[in-house]
């Protein structure tokens, strides 16, 4: 699969959100970081915000929910226009039964790894994933530094996709840049959030197209990626 680049919005000026979604139209998805202020100690928004931008751009949004009870409020983000939902496993009660119930919605299911959670427990639900989610910094704030010791977890989760015969994506968020995106694709990532290496440039599309040439040069050099 091709590398797919997931600009962040956290990193953008909330007060001119549909001019931000605009900015990247050339971007796979638009990530949404939702913060509730318990999981993770930071507030961002919510259902309402997520309806408003995806009226106002065609570019699919990709809402991860840094929450408590997502079992509760996932299927809401479905209804609010999210073509893609992640729930963190550290949060949900019943993680399978909330894949199966976001997927029956008709979005995509996702589920997310702090960087102290091992995805070993969870090799058995992969396949009711349609992408996993690893955190390459502590999740609750944008900006900061990539944290390298999650490059073997990243590959080791390659291993574990590509044992099963999965199509399932794998997604790296947390301090992703022209820095650190090759290192990612080399270990098995194919979906990339950039926040601050997107907004923080002069022209935000630009940065996504050179980010998508970087990932996708690695991938092609890529060992798992050649056995395919």
């Amino acid at each position: 699969m091709a590398a797919q680049i997931n600009p962040s919005i956290l990193s953008a000026d909330f007060a001119r959100l549909a001019d931000e979604a605009k900015a990247v139209e050339g971007a796979d998805w638009l990530h949404v970081d939702v913060m509730d202020n318990h999981f993770v100690p930071n507030l961002t928004l919510g259902v309402p915000v997520v309806e408003s931008l995806a009226r106002a751009t065609d570019t699919p949004l990709d809402c991860h929910l840094m929450i408590e009870a997502p079992d509760r409020w996932a299927p809401q983000y479905v209804e609010a226009g999210a073509s893609s939902v992640t729930f963190h496993v550290e949060a949900a009660a019943a993680p399978v039964r909330l894949a199966r119930e976001i997927r029956a919605k008709g979005a995509r299911a996702s589920m997310a790894l702090k960087p102290a959670t091992p995805i070993e427990p969870y090799e058995d639900l992969l396949p009711e994933l349609d992408m996993l989610l690893i955190m390459t910094v502590e999740p609750g704030f944008g900006g900061q530094a990539f944290l390298d010791i999650m490059l073997p977890k990243i590959r080791r989760t390659r291993e574990l996709i590509s044992k099963h015969g999965l199509e399932l994506w794998l997604q790296v968020d947390g301090g992703v840049s022209a820095s650190t995106i090759e290192r990612c694709a080399d270990a098995g990532a194919d979906v990339f959030v950039a926040g601050s290496a997107v907004y923080g440039a002069s022209d935000p599309a630009e940065a996504v197209r050179a980010l998508r040439t970087q990932a996708e040069g690695a991938t092609a050099k890529a060992s798992w990626a050649c056995d395919h």
